[in-house]
């Protein structure tokens, strides 16, 4: 009885580690997106995470929501040095997330300032 528990137990945590990597360490796409920066927030319950929205459209209709992993702080101090300013991000998209990870499926990998296309000099 408790052998078929141990190798019940030990199957259910090695399935599960075997999820997590293929989610953590195999990227489903990557890619850039450019907007107006419009929120960085630090937010959760019992775990907090780096959540953030760019705009993509002048009426703001289209935004494209993102998390950052704790492990990226200059990233994460770039996104709230360029709050409110037109931004171009990298990101990776995986194909699912835990909890303690973030809220979407996108994870910024790097952001840089850029020169926003609806103001000429």
């Amino acid at each position: 009885m408790k052998k078929a528990l141990f190798i019940t137990l030990g199957g259910i945590a090695a399935l599960f580690l075997l999820i997590y990597t293929f989610i953590y360490f195999v990227p489903y796409s990557d890619g850039i997106r450019s907007g107006e920066l419009i929120k960085i927030s630090h937010k959760g319950v019992l775990v907090k995470t780096w959540e953030g929205e760019i705009s993509q459209g002048i009426s703001g209709a289209q935004i494209f929501a993102f998390s950052v992993l704790d492990k990226d702080q200059e990233v994460i101090e770039k996104l709230q040095e360029y709050q409110g300013q037109y931004v171009k991000l990298n990101y990776v998209e995986r194909y699912a997330t835990f909890f303690w990870l973030g809220d979407t499926k996108y994870f910024i990998t790097n952001v840089q300032k850029e020169k926003s296309p609806h103001v000429r000099n």
